[in-house]
């Protein structure tokens, strides 16, 4: 039995017409009907009626298809069920961290439990959160850190996996000051001048929060987006540079706030309270990844 005339037979299953049916696995039909025939031999039965249009599973189909589809996720979870048995005698620790805690929150808090219990090797992945999460799905990494809301749920926040709130953080509007030290762009009432807004992508995890949390409240207000990207660190560049108003971490922007290179662009209601969670799958492997998690959460 092969593995594709299982994904033959289910995309078969769905439409009922062997011709669509084939040209959705990139087949001809002639070459997609030998399989499913080759299918039903090795069954020892008939698993489509093909008497009417579209075909329709046999009694033996309707029982044989919950199997099919039991079978294929079975076998798309071996190399993640490989790589969590080969990791439990593994010492070293893979975290997907989103980039903005990567470069401020995440060396300081290593360092923190270090004080307190043995870490193995590190391997750091830094990206988006959108991709993180794709990691975690995939079990290429054991954990990973983010920003967090909740208003704005995530891949993450469901079963099976889990998370503990290890950090907080705060999303603010800032401004490059003007000559005298007030902010060069301020966020208006309606009817004032529209400012320029420097925007998180769709991939972004802040900008997931942000749209979550004060996305209607920001169309009241007067704003022009000119300049979108993925990454706090590059909106901050163009704050700095004077292009516009950008909600940034405070993690990132206290020492610029400190010295004055950047200040309040909004009043304190605009503020977004965030959480830092470190996520993890309900089942980690390994001592070295067990011993990781109590120390962060403090058992």
């Amino acid at each position: 039995m092969n593995l594709i005339w299982l994904e033959d037979f289910v995309a078969l299953a769905a439409t009922g017409n062997f011709s669509r049916a084939a040209e959705d696995r990139h087949s001809s039909q002639p070459a997609f009907s030998r399989r499913i025939r080759a299918l039903e031999e090795w069954i020892g039965a008939e698993l489509f009626d093909r008497s009417s249009q579209p075909a329709k599973l046999t009694e033996v189909g309707e029982w044989f298809i919950g199997v099919a589809q039991e079978l294929i996720a079975r076998v798309a979870r071996v190399p993640g069920d490989a790589k969590k048995v080969a990791e439990a005698s593994s010492v070293t620790l893979r975290i997907a961290s989103t980039h903005a805690l990567s470069f401020t929150f995440l060396p300081r808090w290593l360092r923190s439990l270090e004080s307190n219990t043995t870490l193995g090797p590190v391997q750091l992945m830094s990206d988006v959160l959108q991709r993180c999460e794709a990691l975690m799905l995939q079990s290429k990494v054991q954990f990973v850190l983010s920003h967090a809301h909740s208003k704005a749920q995530g891949a993450l926040d469901a079963e099976p996996y889990r998370s503990a709130r290890i950090g907080e953080d705060l999303l603010i509007a800032v401004s490059a000051p003007d000559e005298e030290g007030n902010a060069r762009y301020r966020l208006a009432r309606q009817g004032g001048p529209a400012v320029p807004m420097l925007q998180y992508t769709e991939e972004s995890g802040l900008g997931r929060i942000m749209r979550a949390v004060i996305g209607r409240k920001l169309e009241s207000v007067p704003a022009q987006a000119v300049f979108t990207a993925h990454l706090a660190s590059v909106l901050r560049t163009m704050v700095l540079d004077g292009r516009g108003i950008a909600w940034l971490p405070l993690t990132l922007v206290q020492d610029d706030i400190d010295q004055r290179r950047l200040v309040a662009a909004a009043s304190n209601d605009w503020e977004v309270p965030l959480e830092i969670r470190l996520y993890r799958d309900s089942e980690l492997l390994g001592k070295a990844a067990n011993a990781f998690w109590n120390a962060a959460i403090g058992v």
